[in-house]
């Protein structure tokens, strides 16, 4: 009996560890210097527009966080963005950034 009881919670406990790529994205701009509120506007986004692997890409650049500035400025972050060399997720960031912006 005590087993039966003890599903639910593993279950809740599994799929809190696996994090949606939007969650991923979201945690990886903010870690990359983005404010809160601008790294969910962004990711909420670009997570329809982008790939997978561009996703991880984005998200990679939260590993920058021991150089992470108090705030981050758009044109910083972007510059950083530009340096993954794909246009694509260059225009999605800038045209996803440029919305969140004026929210």
């Amino acid at each position: 009996m005590k087993k039966l009881a003890l599903m639910p919670m593993l279950a809740a406990l599994t799929l809190a560890g696996c994090a949606t790529p939007e969650t991923r994205l979201r945690n990886g701009l903010n870690d990359a210097g983005l404010s809160a509120p601008m790294s969910a506007c962004m990711a909420e986004r670009m997570v329809d527009r982008l790939s997978l692997l561009q996703l991880r890409r984005l998200s990679a650049l939260g590993s920058l966080k021991e150089r992470r500035l108090a705030d981050l400025s758009l044109d910083q972050f972007l510059h950083k963005v530009r340096a993954l060399k794909d246009a694509e997720i260059l225009a999605v960031t800038t045209s996803s950034a440029a919305v969140c912006a004026f929210r």
